[in-house]
């Protein structure tokens, strides 16, 4: 009899516990054991390169998603990886305004992709990870990407041979 008292008890502190840690806790735990919470591109987000550029929100986020889908494509056919993956976005967070990526199947080094309007026509990108080269390397292709199609006349320009 006393097994089942114990039992019962330990049982009602633990769904108490549940209940007073709250949805949220319990949901972000869930997925950090699935691999693919993003709280902690959230917490690196202080540290994250940014750039702002000349597009509304709308349009910013859809060139990101396009020039991930591009480089990335590029990026396989011409370095035949030997981990034979791709960064792929494993969150698109509507409501926190950002996509979190993979580096690739076996490199699953999360970088998140902050967006932030500022005003008519203009949003601030943020890039964040807790690894210093995947922040970078991603950064750089993203604004490069974003540049040469603010600007396709100057690098038609530029590729020309005279």
């Amino acid at each position: 009899m006393n097994r089942g008292i114990y039992f019962a008890l330990i049982t009602v502190c633990c769904l108490f516990s549940v209940v007073l840690s709250g949805c949220a806790t319990v949901k972000e735990a869930a997925k950090g054991f699935a691999g693919i919470s993003t709280r902690v591109l959230e917490e690196k987000r202080k540290d994250a390169i940014r750039e702002s550029f000349a597009l509304d929100y709308d349009s910013c986020y859809v060139k990101v998603k396009d020039i991930l889908k591009e480089k990335v494509a590029i990026k396989k056919i011409e370095e035949e990886s030997s981990d034979g993956g791709s960064a792929y976005i494993y969150a698109d967070d509507t409501a926190k305004k950002m996509l979190a990526i993979y580096l690739s199947e076996t490199d699953t080094t999360p970088v998140g992709i902050f967006f932030t309007p500022e005003g008519e026509g203009s949003t601030m990108v943020e890039v964040s990870s807790p690894s210093i080269y995947a922040k970078e390397y991603i950064a750089n292709r993203i604004f490069t990407g974003i540049k040469a199609s603010l600007r396709p006349g100057e690098d038609k320009k530029a590729n020309v041979k005279k």
